[in-house]
């Protein structure tokens, strides 16, 4: 048989790439006569520029002199492939640059991602896609912006601070972009919108340090600048948009630059040649860390699942832990939990613990 693996990242413990290579090694243990073939895959998160690199022998990674979501200099970088950059808003300005004591998003920024935005521009592209999620910032995307070249100020003229409190003090946007008509793509798989109670704060702000206080300041600033941009720039309703409360509100400050939203799930698997690789398989394996009833409701797994369904080809999901012992379209759904005797026991080793599992399912398997 030839079994495609194409995972998304167990988050928190296993890249793609390294989620696919433990389902391989594990299936080969007990299936040595089968054909392994393994295509790591993301949905706008992190990893999504990884991802990419992999399955792009064309691209170029490009790296750039950033700083971190605290402004402290660092590294960041983006894939040109062609006219279009890969940017990954995680790697940018991510939680993983942060101790668990200095997430705090009333003061972390997105501007390295303008800084990496600017220079992929500069250099020639003309086309933008912007993987978001796993940020460390709740700015809605000021300070990417004012790396664009977009000036906030106050009541007093003054331009207004970085991080997550700024964007409240706005009065007045003065809009001087640096996308000089580049095509931008905002793409994740998060359809929150920028506000509310559904919105960027009050869904993603606990997991990035924010407190229940922190909550109602971060909630009225993004408040604040969403009614100064929509006002300044004549461009009404862009809050309400899906998606615009994807990475902290970025996808709010996208839409304002002219983006539009597409599935990250969708355009990876597209840029991967998902379909063709279903297409010689005789079985497909996704997986990631958690997989629930949301999972299959637009998310990666929904997208592998499908394009398996169009060939009639037979897909089992292996994941970290999942609350679905089966699901109609899905031939299983397997758990390294369950395998190993609980959530603790498979972080503690998660790359074992995944192969020991694909091994087990391999043994079991008949189609």
């Amino acid at each position: 048989m030839r079994i495609l693996i194409a995972p998304d990242k167990f988050a928190g413990t296993m890249s793609a790439a390294e989620a696919a290579d433990a389902v391989a090694d594990g299936w080969r243990r007990a299936r040595p006569d089968d054909t392994t073939v393994t295509l790591p895959l993301a949905d706008g998160g992190p990893g999504f520029v990884e991802v990419l690199e992999h399955a792009l022998p064309s691209g170029v990674l490009h790296h750039v002199r950033a700083s971190d979501p605290l402004g402290r200099p660092t590294w960041g970088h983006y894939l040109r492939d062609g006219a279009t950059a890969y940017i990954e808003s995680a790697h940018a300005c991510g939680l993983h640059h942060l101790t668990a004591a200095e997430r705090d998003p009333r003061r972390t920024t997105s501007y390295a991602l303008g800084l990496i935005m600017a220079h992929a521009i500069e250099h020639g592209a003309r086309r933008l896609v912007i993987g978001l999620g796993g940020s460390a910032t709740n700015d809605a995307g000021a300070g990417m912006l004012t790396a664009l070249g977009c000036v906030l100020r106050d009541t007093d003229g003054d331009p207004v601070p970085y991080g997550g409190e700024g964007p409240g003090l706005t009065a007045i946007l003065e809009w001087l972009p640096r996308t000089r008509g580049v095509e931008i793509i905002a793409a994740t798989d998060v359809d929150n919108p920028l506000l509310g109670p559904e919105g960027a704060t009050y869904v993603f702000g606990p997991q990035k340090g924010a407190t229940d206080r922190d909550l109602l300041v971060l909630e009225a600033s993004l408040a604040r600048f969403a009614e100064v941009a929509q006002r300044d720039l004549d461009l009404p309703g862009l809050a309400d948009l899906p998606g615009a409360g994807a990475a902290g509100g970025i996808g709010f400050a996208l839409f304002l630059l002219g983006g539009r939203r597409e599935s990250g799930a969708r355009l990876t698997c597209d840029a991967v040649g998902l379909d063709a690789a279903v297409a010689e398989a005789d079985l497909v394996i996704t997986g990631e860390g958690s997989f629930d009833a949301q999972s299959l409701r637009g998310k990666l797994a929904a997208e592998v699942a499908a394009a398996a369904a169009a060939h009639s080809t037979p897909c089992l999901v292996l994941a970290g832990r999942s609350d679905l012992a089966e699901h109609p379209g899905l031939a299983g759904v397997h758990s390294v939990a369950d395998h190993v005797g609980g959530t603790a026991a498979a972080m503690a080793a998660p790359v074992e613990g995944l192969s020991a599992l694909a091994a087990r399912v391999a043994t079991e398997w008949h189609e």
